[in-house]
């Protein structure tokens, strides 16, 4: 499980160092694609793997499960962090994220999520006020 923030840096490479917090729940290899909200998400094989098969099971027949998969899996890219624990962030994906420089890098149970600073420091001002006003069953029988 992956749980934490972090404000790691894109370098001029586009690469960014891993948390070792997060790098020593790895096997390894990573998979990052693309998340919703105009994040990535970044999930260890194991866990990709694990998700790829379920993905098998979406109804073919259903354009928006389809239109999902295809996104999902077609911007997936297979990254082994360097000796540093840096990855490669491929242009499509900083793109799709608008990354820049400064980045905010959190756990998020089975994945960690990597967004602009910008983006984040907004969705979190949003979030925030409902998280904390939040009257409402939300997740049913846990909060």
């Amino acid at each position: 499980m992956f749980s934490g923030t972090t404000t790691p840096k894109l370098d001029d490479k586009g690469r960014l160092v891993i948390p070792s917090k997060f790098r020593e729940l790895s096997d390894g290899a990573l998979y990052i694609t693309k998340g919703q909200d105009n994040c990535l998400s970044v999930y260890t094989a194991s866990e990709f793997a694990r998700l790829a098969e379920q993905l098998q099971q979406a109804r073919v027949t259903t354009k928006s499960a389809r239109d999902f998969v295809r996104n999902f899996m077609a911007s997936a890219e297979l990254q082994v962090p360097d000796r540093q624990g840096r990855i490669g962030v491929p242009t499509h994906l900083r793109q799709y994220a608008r990354l820049e420089r400064d980045l905010v890098v959190i756990g998020n149970n089975n994945k960690v999520e990597i967004w602009s600073a910008e983006l984040w420091e907004a969705n979190l001002a949003e979030q925030d006020e409902l998280f904390a006003n939040r009257d409402e069953e939300v997740i049913p029988g846990i909060f």
